[in-house]
């Protein structure tokens, strides 16, 4: 196909830290959340005892690899690497009043080699983690000092990096708050929907506050949200299926709109009403609200279909949520359903709502990969698939969307989020490492690496339209 993505496009991949950087004690790091999720951010939340130990403790050890890792990034001539800052590596219990200069040290260096390279950072102020020091002793983001404890780490990595990265984004698939409470805002899955609501308020007044300290701090910065994009279609023509999943669809669009357009918007007043749901919210927080994100982020993995049919209404689990199941499309090993249009669709409606520039930020497949005797892994469904929705980027941006940029998600095998795996792989380069914690974790391409490096080389020419 014929190129449609602008010349500056940003092609990339994604990470994050709690996933690849292992190294969860070393130099001052403080405990996580994530750190006491070791089974993923559906199992169980498990104190740390001595001497005990996850998969993610070690992760891919990017932290200490991270050389070898971005030379490789390099090869496929990636333009932008998204990855996270560790919270805890900066502020160990999430209050302190100085930060750690280990912590502070280390993503200079990382920044430092990927500038080597030419390879702009894309970072995540919050990926699925706090410090676990502010849950237990101040109740997560129930409590509205924690506002206060997050501008600080915000306000603290934009001044020490602000002539290094110019990219940043504020808090992980907000939207799965919902979802996963603990993950999202530090509170407990069984806590009521006000709760819940509330802990979500006080984390998009920090949003806009972060986009503020970005502003003044970062000279050209540009601060972005990142929304789980969970579109979903009506299952059938039906007047009542078409209305439940526009309200349904509203329900993570809401965390959009707040963060893009600087208020609450009326349909939640009337959601929050008729749910018998208090939040409080100040004079002073509509004021800061108003302070909006520069681009829209999201991750798209698959969509879904919503019915008001009790009968037909089983649910697939997928990622964070339980979608319907679309009859029309088929699903990856992990129940994942394939939908490369839907990207198409979703990048329009985010376009057509906010008229703001779009980031792919996550989008990829998760599979079990083979090596074969001659040591070669020959991902062809992953190439397949990541090929279908480039074709379909381009599509949306020759209906006028956008779009900044590209990053796959796992573009170097890592951590699975939802159940801490590493037989769901996602990457380019494959690394040695199985469920259990072994292997070498020695690093080898797969076929979709050189696969994608022609990709980016041609800037998309390379993409096979199968239409």
């Amino acid at each position: 196909m014929s190129s449609k993505f602008p010349d500056h496009f940003l092609w990339g991949g994604a990470v994050a830290a709690n996933q690849v950087e292992g190294a969860y004690q070393t130099d001052g790091k403080g405990l996580s959340t994530s750190d006491l999720q070791p089974q993923g951010i559906f199992g169980a939340i498990t104190p740390r005892v001595d001497g005990d130990s996850g998969i993610k403790d070690v992760a891919i050890d990017f932290y200490h690899r991270y050389p070898q890792d971005i030379a490789l990034f390099a090869e496929m001539g990636f333009k932008c690497l998204r990855t996270s800052i560790a919270w805890t590596r900066i502020f160990p219990q999430g209050d302190e009043d100085v930060p750690n200069e280990a912590g502070l040290a280390f993503y200079d260096q990382l920044f430092d080699e990927m500038a080597k390279y030419g390879i702009q950072p894309l970072i995540t102020l919050s990926h699925y983690e706090m410090p676990y020091g502010l849950v237990k002793n101040y109740g997560g983001w129930g409590n509205r000092k924690t506002i206060e404890f997050f501008e600080r780490y915000a306000r603290t990595v934009f001044e020490r990096y602000k002539h290094k990265v110019k990219h940043w984004l504020t808090f992980n698939e907000i939207n799965m708050s919902l979802h996963a409470p603990f993950t999202g805002v530090g509170l407990k899955d069984d806590s009521s929907k006000s709760e819940i609501y509330q802990a979500i308020h006080h984390q998009l007044v920090a949003s806009a506050k972060a986009v503020k300290a970005c502003h003044d701090i970062v000279p050209g910065g540009k601060i972005g949200n990142m929304l789980l994009g969970g579109i979903l279609y009506p299952l059938s023509c039906k007047p009542e299926d078409v209305l439940e999943t526009q309200r349904q669809n509203r329900d993570w669009l809401f965390f959009g709109d707040v963060q893009a357009r600087g208020g609450y918007p009326a349909y939640m007043q009337r959601f929050f009403r008729e749910n018998n749901i208090q939040v409080e919210i100040t004079a002073e927080d509509r004021q800061t609200l108003r302070e909006t994100v520069d681009f829209i982020s999201f991750s798209y993995y698959m969509s879904g279909c919503v019915t008001t049919d009790e009968q037909q209404n089983n649910t697939a689990r997928a990622n964070i949520l339980n979608m319907v199941p679309n009859p029309h499309l088929a699903s990856s090993e992990w129940g994942w359903q394939i939908d490369p249009v839907g990207l198409r669709y979703l990048l329009n409606v985010l376009y057509d709502r906010y008229q703001k520039p779009l980031f792919i930020v996550e989008n990829g497949l998760g599979a079990k990969d083979r090596i074969e005797a001659d040591g070669s892994i020959n991902d062809d469904y992953r190439i397949n698939y990541l090929n279908d929705h480039l074709v379909q980027v381009a599509e949306a941006i020759d209906d006028g969307v956008e779009v900044m940029g590209y990053t796959s998600w796992g573009p170097i095998d890592l951590v699975s989020a939802s159940k801490a795996e590493m037989s769901k792989r996602y990457g380019f380069i494959y690394v040695d490492r199985d469920d259990t914690g072994k292997g070498s974790l020695e690093r080898r391409r797969k076929k979709s690496f050189y696969w994608y490096r022609d990709v980016i080389q041609s800037n998309g020419n390379s993409l096979k339209d199968k239409a």
